[in-house]
């Protein structure tokens, strides 16, 4: 499994907040602009304290078994992978939505003296913060997650058995 890169975050971001934001223009120019619900960065956070907890709760648990506590419970590698798999996807997905909302949030700044403009302006705003609490929480899950690096780094490359 690849690990999150920034970059390809940040590229979706961007690309996302470059289309919503010429879409939006576009669909302003028709007299209307499509609202940005309240539920999006309520329903962004919630996705971002999940991963949060999920990622506390693992490094626990590894942390227990790593020092042999009497009674610690394992962390099975296939719930571990799984984990990693739905913060990625969490992610990734935040980085979109994020940029599609921070998008018609720059739109929204232009007509900010209308109380209703001023509070779906505000929703995106959240929604961004949200987003990137999203992503936060989803690299904090995949650095717990991490296996340990092999320590028998002394062989070169190709001369030890093939991994998938």
């Amino acid at each position: 499994m690849k690990q999150l890169r920034l970059g390809v975050l940040a590229g979706l971001f961007a690309g996302a907040g470059v289309l919503s934001w010429a879409g939006a223009r576009l669909w302003e120019s028709f007299g209307t602009l499509p609202s940005v619900p309240l539920a999006a960065p309520i329903v962004l956070a919630a996705i971002a304290a999940v991963l949060s907890a999920t990622a506390l709760s693992l490094r626990a648990r590894l942390r227990a078994q790593r020092e042999r506590r009497p009674g610690a419970k394992g962390v099975e590698p296939l719930m571990a992978a799984r984990a990693v798999v739905f913060g990625q996807a969490s992610a990734l997905v935040a980085a979109l939505v994020s940029g599609v909302y921070g998008g018609v949030g720059v739109v929204l700044l232009g007509s900010l003296d209308l109380p209703v403009r001023r509070d779906q302006a505000i929703y995106a705003g959240f929604s961004v913060l949200a987003g990137a609490a999203v992503i936060a929480a989803a690299l904090f899950l995949e650095r717990v997650c991490r296996l340990p690096d092999d320590p028998d780094t002394s062989r070169p490359e190709g001369t030890g058995p093939a991994h998938a």
